[in-house]
């Protein structure tokens, strides 16, 4: 027997979903006999891998991590309006971080007497029969709808995928009732392949002729032009383009709000990385030109341009329509995609410096201004190696965060020398700059983050990367996920410590831990430097989980069987670390080392 749900799976596996990251319900039946009727018809072996996910959060951060290595769409299932809106945070990351995922929530049945198969049978499916479900995150996807019938289930489930693969990717959600799941279909329906090269992406789109010329040229007339790149690294390939175009006009990079490498550290002309909107030498710049940058810079932080500062910006989505304010005084928005925009830059620079009448000048023009830039990011470097140096804070007994991700980064080092084989899975919160500045990552796609704000991304996303990597034979030695203490919690440790080990999927986690919410008494004090909330406590404000805070480690441990440890001095780090890491690299079991610094 085949249903709707048959084709469902089917079209699924044929354009290249390879997991399914399940919270199963009442809505699922036809889907989970399905999956045995291929188990059995296939020797134990289902179309697609499912993940049992116990929270609905989880599942969807681990689909995100999955698309963020593999650059391809997992599947999400969930249980009616509930399991849409356990969903929860994840909804809006994968939306802002552009994640192709698809997501399927089944419905409530329409029938009630037994009209058709499937019809309500159990008490909670009256309730659950919400008047418009998709509207609970239909503003963050890039397409809804809903299946309607096992006869053009296919065509729907291609058109959502061209949806969510297409620039700007993002998720996208399809749902239908029970009955229309269980409804039987002929055979041949399954059997009618669906031509998948007849449902392509969107192309990528380059510069304009006019737009081309005019960048090069302001580019290679200007005293002080600048990059300023954001989303640019969720493309690995423009890794090596940004930093060849950089070099061909010795121009500066500042990366703004980055979620994924965009230039490496050694990279001598960057010259700085900033997540709090102040971007270094701004005030400098003749030129500026923003690729993906969602937020270049905050006025309300002292990052002004200078008068008659030429702007160029390059976007997938220059206007950020999904944002309610977002501006740039700019000579010209171009719509395009990054890497097809930076091979064209490159490739005209090159052809403007073989057509140069005076090749001497432009060539020492450019070593001009190449040696000021390799001075900034030597200064640059210094101050971060300085700032590393210091173990402990002011008051000589809590660890800084510099010391922490410094012995992070040689315990890693010292287990993976070549560095290329490890993912970094960066959820710091208010200190995401730091993990960024002194992990210093060197590879293209080395270190992600959500790409979004909501809090309790990492962990989910450790074992989603951790099979997205089995899939795109990636096969990271380590895969370390920092985060903060609140960030652990917002994660759901007790489910996803569960799934690694299920799954296979170990992880280091690294907790800096600072007893609680330091984001939001930062954006007390940004508004009320001398106001009386700036003498308070944690404990008074709220924000604090001490001083009896959780135990972070042995919660992984009970629900995964984790290694963990908490560290409070210089002393016994560096052994910690490694320890951790030689459990999850030698013993296969996820590890935590919970890092106590000064406490809010």
């Amino acid at each position: 027997m085949y249903t709707t749900a048959s084709v469902l799976l089917k079209t699924l596996a044929d354009v290249g979903v390879t997991h399914i990251f399940a919270n199963w319900g009442n809505d699922h039946p036809a889907i989970l006999e399905d999956l045995e009727r291929q188990r059995t018809d296939g020797g134990g072996k289902a179309l697609l891998d499912v993940v049992t996910c116990p929270n609905e959060m989880v599942a969807l951060s681990a689909a995100h991590g999955y698309s963020q290595v593999t650059g391809k769409p997992a599947a999400v299932i969930v249980h009616v309006d509930v399991g849409t809106q356990a969903l929860a945070g994840a909804v809006h990351n994968a939306d802002k971080g552009q994640a192709p995922v698809i997501i399927f929530a089944g419905a409530s049945p329409f029938s009630v007497s037994g009209e058709h198969k499937g019809s309500k049978n159990e008490w909670p499916m009256w309730g659950q029969d919400a008047p418009d479900q998709p509207a609970i995150v239909r503003q963050f996807m890039r397409f809804t709808a809903q299946i309607m019938s096992g006869k053009t289930v296919a065509k729907t489930v291609m058109r959502a995928w061209q949806f969510a693969t297409s620039s700007p990717k993002g998720p996208v959600y399809l749902w239908a009732r029970r009955e229309t799941l269980q409804e039987e279909i002929d055979p041949s329906v399954l059997q009618t392949p669906v031509d998948i090269s007849k449902w392509p992406s969107v192309q990528p789109s380059g510069l304009s002729p006019t737009a081309l010329n005019t960048i090069v040229d302001a580019l290679t007339n200007a005293e002080f032009p600048l990059i300023i790149a954001g989303n640019t690294g969720r493309n690995p390939q423009t890794v090596s383009l940004l930093a060849t175009l950089s070099n061909l006009r010795s121009i500066a990079v500042c990366t703004a709000i980055s979620p994924a490498l965009c230039v490496p550290y050694s990279h001598p002309y960057l010259v700085g990385s900033s997540f709090d909107g102040r971007i270094a030498h701004l005030e400098k710049a003749d030129v500026v030109l923003i690729i993906e940058a969602d937020v270049p810079w905050m006025d309300t932080m002292g990052s002004k341009l200078v008068d008659d500062t030429r702007v160029f910006v390059l976007d997938v989505d220059p206007l950020k329509q999904q944002f309610g304010w977002s501006h740039v005084d700019a000579e010209m928005l171009c719509r395009v995609d990054s890497a097809v925009a930076l091979g064209q830059l490159i490739n005209a620079v090159r052809l403007a410096d073989l057509q140069t009448s005076d090749k001497g000048a432009l060539n020492a023009r450019m070593y001009e201004r190449g040696t000021k830039l390799r001075a900034f990011h030597e200064e640059w470097m210094k101050e971060l190696l300085a700032a590393e140096e210091m173990a402990m804070g002011a008051n000589g007994t809590v660890l800084t965060v510099p010391y922490v991700l410094r012995a992070l980064r040689k315990a890693a080092q010292a287990h993976v020398p070549s560095g290329n084989n490890i993912l970094w899975l960066n959820e710091g919160i208010s200190n995401c700059d730091l993990v960024w500045n002194h992990i210093q990552p060197e590879y293209p796609g080395s270190m992600i983050m959500s790409g979004g704000s909501s809090l309790g991304w990492a962990l989910g996303a450790a074992v989603g990367a951790r099979l997205g990597a089995q899939v795109a034979g990636k096969d990271y030695e380590l895969i370390v996920a920092v985060v903060g203490d609140g960030d652990f919690l917002f994660g759901v440790p007790s489910a996803a410590y569960w799934m690694a080990r299920r799954y296979k999927t170990p992880f280091l986690t690294v907790i800096l831990n600072n007893g609680g919410w330091a984001s939001p008494r930062y954006s007390m004090l940004g508004m009320y430097p001398n106001g009386v909330g700036s003498k308070a406590t944690g404990q008074q404000l709220n924000v604090s989980f001490g001083p009896d805070m959780p135990d972070y480690a042995q919660i992984a441990a009970a629900a995964g069987d984790a290694w963990g440890r908490r560290v409070a001095s210089a002393s016994e780090l560096q052994s910690a670390l490694e320890e951790g890491i030689r459990a999850v690299v030698e013993n296969k079991r996820s590890a935590v080392v919970d890092c106590i610094l000064e406490q809010i």
